[in-house]
C-alpha cells in the first residue's frame, strides 16, 4: 500500500510536517510495510514560506526591510536550495498585521519592503520566485516595491512622485531603465486568490480598501488615482492589465508583477501543488491524506484539502481528511472528491487542550492508526 499524506498546518497546533508526520507514524501502526510520502501543504497564504522552508529541506533567510509605515521591520524568505527557489510571503515586509489599527495610512503605506526581499533573493542567486501576496496593508498599486527594485516615477515638474497610495496620481513619467537587470533572468509565480480587476466597484479600492484604512470620502479619489497610474503604465510599457484579474490583488500589488515583472498570477494550492510535485507521487497512491485544522463549508470551496483531493482523484485514490474540528457544513467536501474525514479529538477537553500540540500530536497518531486499520 503507497500512502501520500500532504495536509495543511493546523494553525497554533501542528506544522503542515508535523502533522504528516504523525500521521505517518499512525499508518505504520496500523502497516508496517506501507511505502509512505509525506509533502508538506499550504495554499500560499499565511504559513506558506514556512511549510515550503520545512517541507523541502529550505533555509531561512532573515532580513531587515522598509515597513509599510516606512520603519524597518524584520522579514524573512524561504531559499530552496535544490531548484534556486525563493519562496516569499509579501505580508512579511508589508502586512496589514504590521500596522496598528490607530496608524493606518493608505496614503503613506508602502510595498517598498517587497522589492528589498526579491532584491535579496536575486543577489542571493534566486531566480525562482513563489510569492503569496495576501494580506498587505498597502494601497499603492505596487509603486513601493517598483521602486526598490529600480523604476523611477515622476510628477509633472519632474520631481520624484513618492510613495503610498498619495503617489498615484501624481506618477506623470515612468522610467524602467534601472529595473534590477537580473530580473530579466527570474521568473516569477505569484500565488493569487482573488479574481478583482485593479479599479472600479470590485477593484482593489472598493473592496480591500477599508479593512487597510481607506475612508468612504477617500475610495473615489484614490480609485481615480489608481486608474491615472495604470493609463500612465500602459502608456509606457505598451501593456494593460487594468482588468485582467487578480490586477487588484494586495491594493494593486498584482497589477505591478503582471505589468512590470511579467510574472503569472496562479491559484494558490495550484501553484504549491505544482512546487512540492505532489501529482507525481500520486500517480500509483492507493490512499491520500489530507486536512487542516476545521474541515467546514470553506474548505469545499477549494481550499488546499479539496485542491488535493481533487488531484487525487484523476489518479483514482482513496482521499481520506483528518481535522482538529468539523463542521456539519464540512459534509459539503464529500462531494468535493474527499471519500471520508475525521476529527481527532478524543475526548471532551478546552480548547486549550486540544490544541497542546504534543496533543494534538497523539490525537493525530491515534486516529490515523484506528482508520488505517480498518483499510
Amino acid at each position: 500500500m503507497k500512502v501520500v499524506i500532504a495536509i495543511d498546518s493546523l494553525k497554533g497546533s501542528l506544522s503542515s510536517i508535523e502533522a504528516g508526520m504523525a500521521i505517518k507514524e499512525g499508518v505504520l501502526r496500523a502497516k508496517p510495510d506501507a511505502r509512505i510520502v509525506v509533502k508538506p501543504l499550504a495554499d500560499g497564504g499565511e504559513g506558506t514560506t514556512d511549510a515550503l522552508i520545512e517541507g523541502m529541506n529550505g533555509e531561512r533567510i532573515d532580513l531587515t526591510v522598509t515597513g509599510p509605515m516606512h520603519a524597518p521591520v524584520n522579514a524573512y524568505y524561504g531559499y530552496l536550495k535544490d531548484s534556486n527557489t525563493a519562496v516569499m510571503e509579501m505580508a512579511s515586509a508589508a502586512g496589514i498585521t504590521l500596522v496598528p489599527d490607530d496608524t493606518k495610512d493608505p496614503l503613506l503605506a508602502t510595498s517598498y519592503g517587497v522589492g528589498e526581499m526579491i532584491n535579496h533573493a536575486l543577489q542571493k542567486g534566486c531566480r525562482n520566485f513563489i510569492i503569496g501576496i495576501g494580506g498587505s496593508a498597502t494601497n499603492d498599486g505596487g509603486i513601493g516595491m517598483l521602486k526598490a527594485l529600480g523604476a523611477r516615477f515622476f510628477d509633472e515638474n519632474g520631481m520624484d512622485a513618492g510613495e503610498g497610495g498619495q503617489a498615484l496620481a501624481k506618477v506623470s513619467r515612468i522610467d524602467i531603465s534601472g529595473l534590477n537587470p537580473l530580473l530579466r533572468e527570474a521568473h516569477i509565480q505569484v500565488a493569487c486568490d482573488v479574481n478583482n480587476p485593479l479599479c472600479g466597484e470590485n477593484g482593489s479600492t472598493y473592496v480591500y480598501g477599508p479593512q487597510k484604512g481607506v475612508t468612504e470620502n477617500q475610495k473615489k479619489q484614490l480609485d481615480e488615482a489608481m486608474a491615472h497610474f495604470a493609463q500612465i503604465t500602459s502608456k509606457t510599457l505598451g501593456t494593460d492589465y487594468c482588468n485582467t484579474p487578480g490586477a487588484g490583488a494586495a491594493g494593486g500589488l498584482g497589477f505591478a508583477f503582471l505589468s512590470y515583472l511579467g510574472a503569472a498570477l496562479t491559484p494558490g494550492i495550484e501553484l504549491i501543488l505544482n512546487a512540492v510535485g505532489l501529482e507525481q507521487e500520486l500517480s500509483d497512491a492507493d490512499v491520500v491524506v489530507t486536512g487542516e485544522g476545521r474541515l467546514d463549508f470553506q474548505t469545499a470551496m477549494g481550499k488546499a484539502p479539496v485542491g488535493v483531493a481533487k488531484l487525487a482523484k484523476k489518479h483514482h485514490a482513496k482521499v481520506i481528511a483528518f481535522a482538529g474540528s468539523v463542521t456539519k457544513e464540512a459534509a459539503a467536501c464529500n462531494k468535493e472528491g474527499i471519500d471520508a474525514f475525521f476529527p481527532i479529538l478524543r475526548n471532551i477537553c478546552t480548547l486549550a487542550e486540544a490544541m497542546d500540540s504534543a496533543t494534538a500530536k497523539a490525537n493525530m497518531t491515534a486516529t490515523a492508526e484506528q482508520v488505517f486499520r480498518l483499510l
